[in-house]
């Protein structure tokens, strides 16, 4: 895909909207493990990697409701409760390091005045635990969490960080590694960038439009150099 990265009106990017788990954090494994874990603690189906993949990037309760579409409202919020914790204090799941180029990519904008936000269907417990760990708190001028807003592909929290921000969706660009964002963005009006380093496959983003599909974040930063004429 050749459109440019960069809004058409007077050539000026205002404001860059990340997703968060397997766009700018490699945790999808810790997500389908913790996923795992609440399934068989519940004494449910335990549904495979490639099933899990399929809907990370839902809010929870959105993703359990896909999962066991039969379950009732009880068991959704016993599954949703039993997975948080295993999220966010599980000692034998695994690590969620930062995808490469994280820093970079977010300097870079930072230093040209873009303005940077994150809406991602984490609780906000659990956003608010990876900005501190990660130290990319300071990054942000707003955030948006699942637990405060519908689940994505719904375009609520993508519409919020931008009225926060006072940014047009012209000006805006959403970064995804999921369908969901990608569809969220499209409701919003805001264009967007996939990345596939994350848990849905090129083809299936390239379904929802996207402006570019990159491989990871380097990519990405690539290409936001070559849209401003850097070599």
């Amino acid at each position: 895909m050749t459109t440019p990265l960069l809004p058409p009106v007077n050539g000026e990017l205002r404001l860059v909207v990340f997703d968060w788990d397997g766009t700018l954090m490699d945790s999808p494994r810790r997500i389908v493990h913790c996923l795992q874990r609440a399934a068989a603690e519940l004494g449910a189906p335990v549904r495979d990697e490639a099933a899990l993949r399929n809907i990370i990037g839902l809010g929870v309760q959105a993703a359990v409701r896909e999962l066991y579409p039969d379950a009732d409202d009880h068991f959704v919020g016993r599954f949703a409760t039993t997975y948080r914790a295993c999220y966010l204090e599980a000692d034998d799941a695994p690590e969620t390091p930062l995808f490469a180029g994280v820093a970079a990519l977010l300097d870079w904008l930072a230093a040209r005045e873009v303005l940077l936000a994150v809406a991602t269907s984490k609780s906000r417990r659990g956003l608010d635990q990876a900005l501190q760990t990660t130290g990319l708190g300071g990054y942000f001028v707003a955030t948006a969490t699942g637990d405060e807003h519908p689940s994505k592909p719904h375009p609520s929290m993508l519409e919020f960080v931008m009225a926060r921000a006072g940014v047009e969706p012209v000006r805006t660009r959403m970064v995804g590694d999921s369908v969901y964002d990608l569809e969220m963005a499209r409701h919003a009006g805001v264009p967007a960038v996939g990345v596939t380093h994350g848990v849905h496959p090129p083809q299936r983003l390239e379904g929802a439009g996207p402006l570019a599909l990159l491989p990871d974040l380097e990519a990405l930063l690539e290409a936001f150099r070559q849209a401003e004429g850097e070599d």
